[in-house]
């Protein structure tokens, strides 16, 4: 695995010299543009509109829009001013526990790994963090955005970390409009909360797949070979009593716990036959 990032994480006078890593991939499938005419990919080229030419690499600046139609230029040099010390430390700021988080704040994941040196501070820190239940919350400088992320244990003996947002980039949820008169009866609330905890079990990540992917390279498939595409009929949606729409549920689950109980009979029997 490449290391994206070399620098270390700071708390008190301890400094942790670590490596960063992408700890997820996006798995989507990406399409080219093309011309539906001779299937050629289309090409883009960087024009400037008031030019009216194409503009190569080297004349192109990055400039901040500060009001509607009006940049200012940042150059390399103005982001060199910003202290050396923010570039490439994690500077732990505070510690607290990640219930407290809500999984609106995480935006990306990262492993920290230990650099040379710095394998014991590194395993100290993961184990203290064990112990206390806590998570660590820090500023980073990644890629020029100053972030702020948290440091937490994962598995036995590694490091993550996750970039979070701002809370001025979570945007007010107050703003959905709800309606105020719909009253819920015991009843419904007591069969949503049966048909959940019928639904309950340990999360296991394997289980779950990317089923709209797996169609989709199918699709591309058949089309390579010439094949053609069946379009499967689109399903009547019907407006069904909440209630017995609850009952439903929860008769099926107990239709396949019942199956799933008999298959495991049989072979139980057969394992000791």
């Amino acid at each position: 695995m490449r290391a994206l990032w070399r620098g270390s994480i700071s708390f008190g006078l301890v400094n942790v010299p670590v490596k960063m890593y992408a700890a997820t991939e996006r798995k989507n499938l990406s399409f080219r543009q093309i011309h539906r005419e001779c299937g050629t990919p289309i090409r883009y080229e960087k024009v400037c509109p008031f030019c009216n030419r194409k503009v190569e690499d080297e004349e192109i600046a990055r400039g901040y829009e500060y009001e509607k139609g009006k940049f200012v230029v940042i150059e390399d040099k103005d982001l060199e001013a910003i202290p050396d010390e923010t570039v490439r430390t994690i500077d732990i700021v505070d510690f607290v526990d990640l219930r407290e988080i809500d999984p609106i704040y995480f935006d990306h994941s990262y492993y920290l790994g230990p650099e040379g040196t710095g394998q014991k501070a590194y395993l100290l820190l993961i184990e203290a963090l064990k112990k206390t239940g806590k998570i660590a919350i820090a500023k980073v400088m990644i890629r020029s955005k100053y972030s702020l992320a948290c440091l937490r244990p994962f598995g036995e003996n590694h490091l993550i970390m996750e970039t979070m947002l701002y809370p001025d980039e979570v945007r007010d949820a107050g703003e959905i409009e709800l309606s105020t008169n719909i009253k819920l009866h015991e009843n419904e609330i007591k069969m949503a909360v049966q048909l959940i905890n019928s639904l309950s079990t340990k999360f296991i990540p394997e289980k779950y797949t990317d089923e709209y992917r797996k169609a989709l390279l199918e699709i591309i498939k058949a089309k390579v070979e010439g094949q053609e595409v069946k379009i499967p009929a689109a399903k009547e949606e019907k407006v069904v009593d909440l209630m017995e729409a609850l009952r439903a549920s929860l008769a099926l689950v107990e239709k396949e716990k019942e199956g799933k109980e008999r298959n495991f009979g049989r072979r139980k029997k057969r394992a000791t036959s």
